[in-house]
């Protein structure tokens, strides 16, 4: 959980009775040797869920845009790609891909289409957008869903829940987002010092409170035996008001982790406890830290493990006015008042602790250390704007546009281990945004979206807008 929020306090079976029918020996035989396969059959498919998968789908050529595949590379002007069954199947310039038979054709000149964003740091679920009050009963699948549709309406394709996740329901959601929504994964219950991990109240029960090395090995023991996507531990004394999580005990959660072959993501803020982490094996950071800009020890501790990733999530801030007119999308006219109010009084604390971080991400990008995208959204913010003023930030920070995308695409689906996800190539699921301009030229342009299609499937993005904010169009 961040310092701050983005907004500081801004708030069925079918039973057909048959008449008897006289069977042989040898038919009853043969049902019921079918019968047994097919419920062998059904008993795989269940134990192997997967997120649902969208519906056999028409091929499309979409033509003439900007593409930005999200690998790095130079963009292709004048693109073609076709989709096909929510997978890019062709992709090229326009005039090299032909038309398949009977597709449909989508014309996006003067457009830019790049990859869907993957965040790796949010907590969903505990607020509500309507009563803007943030509680542990808003935790239903409704509220998850409505969040997972927003973060959908802004060109988000998959989100890592880290950490306060509760009971059976993250898991359930995991298995059944796919194609209609934001995919859902989740690190289940995060590990802390007993009330030591995230500062709110209606959450602080959500992770396990942990005292000894066998407690801690016993917590991870269940995570890993709910599959869970990553662990996630709190190493932070909240400005010396709380315990902190001990080296002994965060030794303990990696060790078992990496024995259940689980990696271990660490909210942290002090550098002498981000170096330590990485001697102790830490396989990823979900904040940058915080008190002291990162030295060259810690720099050569991070090269000497090159799988290890950082999500910066850089200091939080109001919306500007700019930021104003794309939240009112989505958003009822009464909570853009408040917002506007914040907004003008700024943060004095910001400059100072995004200079250190700031000049911190530019010397871990520049040394070659994995950078993803996380927000950190949930916590009273409003979803979805937060990745857009995150990519903003970073480049304030010193990425370039392009480096920026790359750590919200292909290197955060990397870490996710969303091998399917994250660029626009053949056979990668077709998730992806249509803006009216390019982001490459001014990273704001992220926000200016004409359109979102994850899997294949044009998100309605009007019918949902309508839905929030009454407003059917922009």
């Amino acid at each position: 959980m961040a310092e701050r929020s983005r907004i500081e306090r801004f708030r069925t079976s079918l039973h057909v009775r048959r008449p008897p029918v006289n069977r042989s020996e040898a038919e009853m035989g043969v049902v019921r040797m079918l019968v047994g396969c097919l419920i062998v059959v059904a008993v795989s498919s269940t134990q192997g869920a997967q997120p649902t998968s969208p519906k056999t789908q028409g091929a499309v050529l979409f033509e003439g845009a900007q593409l930005i595949a999200g690998d790095g590379r130079a963009p292709t002007d004048n693109s073609a790609f076709v989709v096909e069954n929510g997978r890019f199947v062709q992709v090229g310039r326009k005039g090299t891909v032909p038309l398949p038979q009977g597709a449909r054709r989508i014309d996006l000149t003067g457009k830019t289409v790049m990859p869907a964003l993957i965040d790796l740091h949010s907590h969903l679920g505990y607020y509500d957008v309507k009563t803007m009050i943030n509680s542990a009963q808003n935790y239903t699948r409704a509220n998850l869903i409505d969040h997972l549709n927003r973060y959908a309406y802004h060109g988000i394709a998959a989100t890592l829940s880290l950490g306060l996740d509760r009971g059976e329901l993250p898991f359930q959601l995991r298995a059944a987002t796919g194609s209609d929504t934001a995919l859902f994964r989740t690190a289940g219950r995060g590990i802390a010092w007993p009330n030591a991990g995230p500062r709110a109240d209606y959450w602080r029960d959500a992770p396990y409170g942990v005292r000894t090395e066998a407690e801690a090995r016993t917590a991870v023991q269940e995570l890993a035996a709910r599959k869970v996507d990553f662990v996630k531990i709190w190493v932070d004394d909240r400005e010396g008001t709380v315990p902190k999580l001990p080296p002994a005990l965060y030794r303990a959660i990696i060790d078992e982790a990496h024995a259940h072959k689980l990696r271990v993501v660490a909210h942290v803020y002090y550098l002498a406890d981000g170096k330590d982490l990485l001697r102790a094996g830490i396989d990823g950071f979900a904040h940058g830290i915080r008190d002291l800009e990162v030295d060259e020890e810690f720099i050569g501790l991070f090269k000497a493990r090159p799988e290890v990733f950082l999500i910066p999530n850089l200091p939080d801030r109001a919306p500007g006015a700019s930021d104003l007119a794309f939240l009112s999308e989505t958003l009822p006219s009464e909570q853009i008042a408040p917002m506007r109010e914040t907004s003008a009084k700024g943060s004095p604390a910001r400059p100072r602790l995004f200079d250190v971080q700031a000049r911190s991400l530019a010397r871990l990008n520049a040394a070659g250390v994995r950078i993803g995208f996380g927000t950190d959204a949930g916590v009273g913010s409003p979803l979805g704007w937060s990745a857009h003023a995150e990519l903003a930030d970073m480049v304030e920070a010193g990425l370039t546009p392009a480096q920026a995308l790359v750590a919200a695409t292909r290197m955060s689906a990397a870490i996710l281990r969303l091998d399917q996800h994250g660029m626009v190539a053949n056979g990668k699921s077709a998730d992806f945004i249509v803006l009216d301009a390019s982001p490459l030229e001014n990273i704001t342009n992220t926000r200016r979206i004409a359109a979102v299609y994850l899997a294949g499937r044009e998100v309605d993005r009007a019918k949902l807008r309508a839905g929030w904010s009454g407003r059917s169009s922009d």
